[in-house]
């Protein structure tokens, strides 16, 4: 009886250990698979942990990354947001061209003004109208670009006196030794989190996300749940073109064309269900610090700049899959 009992107990133990294995992989797999890369291309490179190549990741990352900030908030909401690339040239170049015609301070407060225009259309036609996101947000990239073109005439524009103005701060600054798109990219994340976390508001978005039917018959107002999520979204990506034109001091008129891609592919790697009703902005974050370093990790091993879309597909499917798998392990659990 003690054999069998104590048989039985290290069954039941290993059982637990296991359960408890997968379970911390699958909430910290994001953050192992961050370290273990970083030390991986660290054998390679010696220029790849120092200090000045790891602020400059960060700093080139911090425009995706600020971006993906809003869109997480959307994919949690149960829906995608596709047109932020155009959003991204729309909101540089008008931010660019104004800036020279009324001053810095106008130019911004009437980009983001129009930034948030965009994205409360996108989140009326969504969110009011109940129209699919992903056909909403297509269409929308393509009448922005068309729109892009129009007024700007097909040329590129730039700020006529770099040097005499203060706009260059947002991307040429640095706060305590920190650039300034790295401090923005930071504070925006950390503020998401928070709200998304332990407000009343960011438990709607998650329920909107998880069950649209529950959520509604919870007296949820999902219309202005979804409408909501698209204006962070677009605020963000105002935050980005605000960088990205500082930082450049012009604008071509698809600068922010392929960006979309990018920021998903963060979003997906940091392990938020495109499905709805669960993510992580922090994880977000590191989805997107992951890509950066990537990336640069294979420039300094001298493989051409290609090879970083191979590997970055291979990555999103990796992450797909076994985000699949690990839910897939969850329905049969329960079922059992």
């Amino acid at each position: 009886m003690a054999t069998a009992e104590q048989g039985s107990n290290r069954v039941m133990f290993g059982r637990v250990s296991k359960s408890g294995l997968m379970s911390f992989l699958s909430a910290q797999g994001i953050l192992i698979f961050f370290l273990l890369s970083m030390v991986v291309f660290s054998f390679f490179s010696e220029q790849f942990l120092s200090q000045s190549n790891v602020m400059t990741v960060v700093r080139q990352a911090s425009i995706i990354g600020i971006i993906a900030v809003g869109v997480t908030v959307v994919i949690i909401g149960g829906n995608l947001d596709l047109s932020v690339g155009s959003m991204l040239s729309f909101a540089t170049v008008l931010v660019v061209d104004l800036h020279d015609k009324v001053g810095p301070t106008t130019a911004i407060i009437l980009m983001f003004a129009l930034t948030l225009m965009v994205g409360a259309i996108n989140g009326f036609l969504v969110g009011f109208m109940r129209l699919n996101s992903l056909i909403v947000t297509l269409a929308m990239l393509s009448a922005i670009q068309g729109g892009i073109l129009i007024y700007s005439g097909g040329q590129n524009v730039d700020i006529a006196n770099q040097d005499g103005t203060w706009f260059s701060v947002f991307g040429r600054g640095y706060v305590a030794g920190i650039a300034v798109p790295v401090v923005i990219f930071a504070v925006l994340a950390i503020i998401v989190q928070i709200v998304m976390s332990y407000t009343s508001y960011g438990r709607r978005i998650f329920a909107v996300g998880g069950n649209p039917v529950a959520a509604v018959y919870s007296g949820i107002r999902k219309n202005w749940c979804v409408f909501s999520t698209y204006l962070i979204s677009a605020f963000c990506v105002a935050c980005a073109a605000l960088v990205l034109g500082s930082r450049v001091m012009g604008s071509q008129n698809n600068v922010g064309q392929g960006y979309e891609l990018l920021v998903l592919a963060g979003i997906i790697l940091g392990g938020t269900s495109l499905l709805g009703g669960a993510g992580s902005i922090w994880k977000t974050v590191i989805g997107v610090l992951i890509l950066g370093f990537i990336q640069n990790g294979l420039l300094l091993m001298g493989y051409p700049y290609y090879t970083q879309w191979l590997v970055t597909w291979v990555i999103i499917i990796l992450a797909v899959w076994l985000d699949l798998a690990n839910k897939r392990k969850r329905l049969l659990t329960t079922h059992s």
